[in-house]
């Protein structure tokens, strides 16, 4: 009898291997995603958001309509943390303000009362807020579809942040240690997917 196909997604860890998603580290699959799913505003705000930010993406799930509406390039946004419970503030940039407000411009919350309390980010289901497992998928099929390969989900939008953070603007390490709020430089470098080719650059170096 033949082998049944593998319906396993391309995405995902072989089963007994280590869970580790990735940053996505090339501009132009960033820029495939955000055409993919250009048609639908309310993802692209997400991924705006989750790879312009070190927030995790409960954190931003958390966020409400009121919070986010009047908003602009250079202004402080403050969510609490779920892991410590502390408040963390970033500057949101420009990328993320558009897409917001692009977003809100067809949020299904029209009622002006009821609007600054929905949640930015609803699911089909009304009331309710999209979950985390959700939005994990929703990346994997992203990067999927943008011809990515190797393990994505939820945490690579942040990854994503801190990957280009570092590569591309030079950010010290300490700096990135306190936005993910890392205890040590080697977990920032190992999170981001970039200590061993630091260590391998090292060598690049002729004397």
């Amino acid at each position: 009898m033949p082998k049944r196909a593998s319906s396993q997604n391309a995405n995902h860890p072989k089963k007994g291997s280590s869970i580790k998603v990735e940053p996505i580290r090339d501009v132009k699959a960033i820029k495939r995603i955000k055409k993919l799913i250009a048609a639908s505003p309310r993802d692209l705000c997400l991924f705006t958001f989750g790879i312009n930010s070190a927030y995790r993406a409960g954190e931003i799930l958390s966020l409400k309509v009121g919070q986010v509406d009047h908003l602009q390039a250079g202004d402080r946004l403050e969510i609490k943390q779920t892991k410590s419970g502390k408040y963390r503030a970033i500057t949101v940039n420009r990328p993320v303000v558009e897409a917001i407000d692009i977003w809100l411009s067809v949020h299904p919350e029209t009622n002006p009362e009821a609007r600054p309390d929905a949640p930015l980010f609803p699911s089909r289901k009304k009331g309710l807020t999209l979950s985390v497992s959700t939005v994990n998928n929703m990346v994997k099929r992203w990067c999927k579809e943008a011809g990515l390969r190797g393990n994505y989900g939820s945490h690579t939008m942040r990854k994503t942040w801190g990957y280009h953070q570092r590569v591309q603007n030079n950010t010290p390490i300490p700096l990135l240690m306190d936005a993910f709020g890392h205890s040590t430089q080697a977990q920032t470098l190992e999170y981001l997917c970039i200590q061993e080719s630091e260590i391998q650059d090292l060598y690049g170096l002729e004397l």
